[in-house]
């Protein structure tokens, strides 16, 4: 009989998720099509890159991120079933431990946590290099940068400034380099401009100076209307958007945070916060398959429409939780790694708590 119970409750677990996650996205893309209809017939994308560049990876990207939320509400939706119809009561009453029950919805969320994994660190990096390929093609244009004073080290010891930078022209405004040395500025360099020059590929540096600071505490000075030189960065460099990350592999990730470790980038945090979602959100699934069986095993007033209410309401304060988190990783100096894992720990207790006064 249990064998029977185990498939029953998989077999509905997983068709009410994929059930729910299909009606969600066929509504995310309507809603999209309607806002992005007007780009797609000014820039004339191909119906087959618009369905299979585009949606399709748009699917991949927004489901895997909404997983544990549709995962939580497939479970309130067919436990609710279950215990309206007073099911619940019979297999518990039958000698069936509560604890027993929650096997075939630890196997079902399992395989959601290990799907999520595998998407969230292989699969939906390539996805979003397809849609947001894309979307810079046929929906954004040309990236631009719209950040000043941007400091940059593009090497141990050698730091770079603009006042800002046109990704269009590939022009950068009130340039400087310095080169250091164990503490010790040994040179620098400034420019009016600097102008990348597609053809060579070297930089053009226009009414520029260089002063070298020499080892007998004299200066050297050189000055010039323009000059031609090879520097160790490229345009493409200030072109770059954070989300950019999402389209990075785990590998790919782990190397490329210890690129910008490297060039002492300022947004560490937010590439960070992205690592460990990665691993977080799988995790969740199993947290709050716990809280939506516990919510939604007992038979109350007002059936599934109750059950279904309360669930919407937790899933708010838990993205709320998420948000919150990560805006005090980013702004108040909050380790990563904890701002990232803290909603799992609140709602890990939470989960325990109702877990312990559910009916058994």
């Amino acid at each position: 009989m249990l064998k029977i119970l185990d498939r029953y409750i998989i077999k509905r677990f997983l068709l009410t998720f994929f059930f729910i996650l299909g009606l969600i996205m066929l509504i995310a893309m309507i809603f999209d099509i309607s806002e992005q209809i007007d780009d797609f017939i000014k820039r004339e994308a191909p119906l087959g890159a618009i369905i299979f560049k585009y949606y399709v990876n748009f699917v991949i990207f927004y489901g895997n991120l909404f997983s544990p939320l549709l995962t939580f509400l497939s479970v309130i939706f067919f436990t609710a079933q279950l215990a309206n119809r007073t099911e619940i009561v019979a297999i518990l009453s039958s000698g069936v431990s509560f604890r027993r029950l929650m096997r075939p919805y630890f196997i079902s969320a399992t395989i959601l946590a290990t799907m999520s994994f595998f998407l969230n660190n292989y699969l939906v990096p390539e996805a979003n290099k397809q849609r947001i390929d894309f979307e810079n093609q046929y929906m954004r244009g040309f990236r631009t940068n719209q950040d000043k004073n941007i400091h940059k080290q593009i090497r141990p010891g050698i730091m770079i400034y603009f006042d800002k930078f046109n990704t269009k022209r590939k022009i950068g405004y009130q340039f400087s380099l310095e080169a250091w040395d164990e503490g010790e500025l040994e040179s620098k360099i400034f420019a009016k401009y600097i102008r990348w020059d597609t053809v060579n590929e070297i930089w053009q540096l226009e009414n520029f100076y260089i002063r070298k600071y020499l080892e007998d505490g004299t200066e050297h000075i050189r000055k010039g209307s323009k000059l031609d030189t090879a520097l160790a960065f490229l345009p493409s460099e200030f072109q770059a958007r954070i989300e950019d990350i999402q389209m990075l592999d785990v590998n790919e990730l782990d190397d490329f945070i210890a690129e910008e470790r490297l060039k002492g980038s300022s947004n560490i945090t937010f590439y960070l916060i992205e690592k460990h979602s990665r691993n977080a959100l799988p995790l969740s699934t199993y947290i709050l398959t716990v809280i939506g069986v516990a919510m939604s095993s007992r038979k109350v007033r007002g059936g599934i429409g109750a059950h279904i209410a309360a669930g919407l309401a937790l899933a708010v304060t838990y993205i709320l939780a998420m948000k919150v988190s990560t805006v005090y990783a980013t702004n108040a100096g909050l380790d990563p790694l904890i701002a990232v894992w803290i909603p799992n720990f609140l709602y890990g207790a939470l989960a325990a708590y109702l877990y312990w006064k559910a009916p058994k």
